[in-house]
This record gives C-alpha cells, structure tokens and sequence, in this order.
C-alpha cells in the first residue's frame, strides 16, 4: 500500500459506520421495509393479505438461497482467495441490487412484484455476507474488532429507518414510499462505496492480487440474525455424527426463525386490527428496530465464559413473551413491551448460536452453521404460509392472527426447553460415574 493510500484510508469507526449503512441497507430495507409497508399496500389495493404473505414468503425463500450460494461459491470456484478479493464487488453489487428491487416495487406492476421480492432476498444475503467479511477483517487490520457490534447494528438502524419513512410518508400513496426508500438505500450505498473504495479493495481486486490474497488469512465472520455464516474453520474430511448436543441445538434454533416472524412479518396489521385507530401503531416497528439495534450493540457486555445455551434459553422465553404480551394486554403498552422484548433478542440469538455451534464443532464449524442457518431460514419460510391457512379458517382476521401468534410463541417455548434438555444432559454427563 503507498504512503498517499495507507494516510487516507479510512478509520476504522468509518469502516463500521460503512457496515452499518450495508447491514441496514441489505436487511432493513431489502427484508423487512416490506412490513410497515403491508398495510399500506393493502389500503391502497395493491394487494390483499393473502398475496402479501406469499410475497414475504418468497423473500425469505430467495434469503436462504442466497446464503446458500454465498455457502456453496468457495466450493465451485475451488479458488477462495480469489473470492475473498472479489467480496467487496459482491458486498457492493448486493446493496445495489437491494436499491434497484426497491425502485421495482414503486412500479404498478403486480406480477412483477414475486420475482421481486425473490431477488430481493437473495441480494440482501449476498450483501450481508460480503459486509461480514470485508469490515470484521479491515477492523482487524485496525485493531478495532470490538467495534463489530456497531456493525450488526445496522438490521435495526434498517428497520428503524424504514418504520420511520413509512409513517412519515403514511398518508401518501404506498408506491411514492418504495421510490424514497429505494433512494435512502441509494444514498446510504454511496457513502459505503466511497468508504470501501479509499480502503483500497476494489483496486486489489481489479488488478487480481492473488498473491496478497493467498497471503492474509480469510476473516472470521460472527453472523447477524437470519444470516449465512462465512466464518470458515479447520474443515474435517468426514461429516461429524449429529449427536444429542448439536441435534437440540439445531431443532431449539429452527424453531428461533419461525417463532419471531410472524410478528415480524405482520405487526402492523396485528395491531390494526387490535387496537384500531391508535396513533401508536406506526411506532411499533419502529420501536422494534430500536430494540435489535440496542440488543445488537449490548452483546459485547456478556462475559465469554457465560454458558451460551443459558443465554440462548433466555432469549426464547423473551421472544415468546414479546409475541404473546399483544395478546395478553391488547393495548399500545402491550404493543410497545411486545415489540421491545421481540427485537432485543434478535441479533442475540443468532450470535449466541454461532457461538455455541463453533463451541460443539469446532472443526467443523462452516458446515453446522450452514446447516443451523438452513434451518432458521426454513422456520422463516413456514411462518406466512400459516398464517393464511389459519386466517382461512378463522371467523375473523383478529382470531386468526391470535391463534398463529400462540403457535408462534409455542414454538419459542419449545426450544427454551431444548436448550434445557441440553443444559440436563450436559450435567448428567458431568456428573455420571467414570
């Protein structure tokens, strides 16, 4: 690196600012701006709640392939040096991609909008890998790695941001929100591109700098919620026996993806129709992306030695709460506490299960998370196909969501009690005769 480069490049607080912005980009606004945006669609008669929960649906879908392509991309091109210096054209191909699909959505063209969505979801898990990879190793490079939490930030400072521009463009119609919110994501992927281009990754992978690239470690990756894991370890030639430990873990985690989504895919309109007319309820989502963005910022504070399956239990008997409080107390104050409990968790759960996936297969860390991911995404995907079927047969809409938001919470329940099964089986283990 010359003098004139290495003087200007960026600190590393503008690194995590940049991922940030990326993160917020590619998950608030590519995932989940399309929540606060559902019942504005559905009050302008774009769509009805059927076809919404299809579009969702198909946005969770295109997530999970699109991590499982960013999963896949080191084995086909059998070149990951190569890859890594092509991470930063992907990170910023990925937020362009997200900016493009949100301009798609302000066109009048129904049948456009699945393949939309579709796409929308694979470029936000494209995006968020390569964010990953590129800050947590230029904060290395800087000795700033306890500034990641400012990084897995950004899905809520996205979801806040998103909540925000719904409510305050609410009486306007749903299509003008989707081209603002399509230029925000435009003007934040500019500062990211400008931040990455001053820290020299684009030119070492224009010129095809292998040989540095062979020469640095690949970065380790902590992934965010609903993310493709890129951190690789030492692989094992031969696939690990699914033990009783790792098995629970992968069940208690899949279970993490379905129980938060229907409230993350439909909280405006559950609160629509509990508490109609409140001046509320445009905050809710707000409040919610809040929360993950302080859930996200606070894991840095636990102490490593703290048993993560604990913390994992925790977090679902949280989440459980913050689903069914709306039920319980059918109320602004039930929304807001609901919110609030449903999104500090968020980023923790999935942090926490990365952490405890690396701690039972250490060495074949890749593959597990792989597969804890899959799982999570399949949770996500089975969440509004439900929905629709229980809305179907229900005597109302109200009824309906209620009785999803129980089988959501159920399921959060359940997997608090897997992690306790593990905690068990760990202290019989302990404590059985030698």
């Amino acid at each position: 690196m010359s003098e004139h480069t290495a003087a200007t490049r960026p600190g590393a607080l503008a690194v995590a600012l940049a991922g940030l912005l990326a993160l917020a980009i590619a998950m608030g606004l590519g995932r989940f701006a399309f929540t606060p945006m559902l019942p504005l669609m559905v009050r302008d008669g774009l769509i009805d709640l059927r076809q919404g929960s299809w579009l969702a649906t198909l946005n969770y879908l295109g997530y999970l392939l699109g991590a499982l392509a960013c999963m896949a991309l080191p084995w086909l091109l059998r070149q990951p040096q190569r890859l890594r210096a092509w991470g930063p054209w992907l990170l910023l191909a990925g937020l362009a991609a997200t900016a493009v699909l949100l301009l798609l959505m302000a066109l009048p063209l129904a049948w456009l909008w699945p393949g939309v969505r579709l796409l929308a979801g694979a470029a936000s898990a494209v995006a968020f890998v390569h964010t990953s990879g590129w800050c947590l190793e230029q904060l290395a490079m800087r000795r700033a790695g306890q500034l990641g939490g400012i990084v897995y930030s950004g899905p809520g400072i996205g979801i806040l941001a998103s909540g925000l521009m719904a409510w305050a463009l609410q009486a306007r119609p749903a299509l003008l929100t989707w081209a603002v919110q399509a230029l925000a994501a435009a003007a934040m992927a500019a500062w990211v591109l400008r931040v990455v281009w001053r820290s020299g990754a684009l030119q070492r992978a224009a010129s095809a700098a292998d040989a540095d690239a062979a020469s640095a470690p690949a970065p380790a990756v902590t992934p965010a919620p609903s993310t493709a894991p890129s951190a690789p370890a030492s692989a094992s030639a031969q696939p690990a026996a699914w033990t009783a430990q790792p098995l629970l873990l992968a069940l208690a985690y899949g279970l993490a993806g379905f129980g938060y989504i229907i409230t993350a895919t439909y909280l405006p309109v559950i609160a629509q129709g509990v508490i109609p007319g409140s001046r509320w309820i445009a905050w809710f989502w707000p409040i919610f992306g809040a929360c993950v963005a302080l859930g996200a910022a606070s894991t840095g504070l636990i102490p490593a030695r703290v048993d993560r399956r604990w913390l994992l239990l925790l977090c679902h008997l949280l989440q459980a709460a913050g689903v069914v409080l709306p039920l319980l107390l059918p109320n602004a104050t039930g929304f807001v506490l609901g919110s609030a409990l449903l999104g500090l968790p968020f980023t923790a759960i999935t942090l926490f299960g990365m952490q405890e996936a690396r701690r039972l297969r250490p060495a074949q860390a890749t593959a597990f998370m792989g597969s804890l991911t899959a799982l999570y995404g399949l949770g996500q995907i089975a969440g509004p196909p439900l929905v629709v079927r229980l809305l179907h047969g229900a005597a109302s809409q109200q009824q309906g969501f209620a009785l999803a938001l129980w089988v959501a919470a159920a399921g959060l329940l359940a997997g608090a009690l897997l992690y306790g099964l593990m905690l068990a089986l760990e202290r019989r283990r302990l404590h059985a005769p030698r």
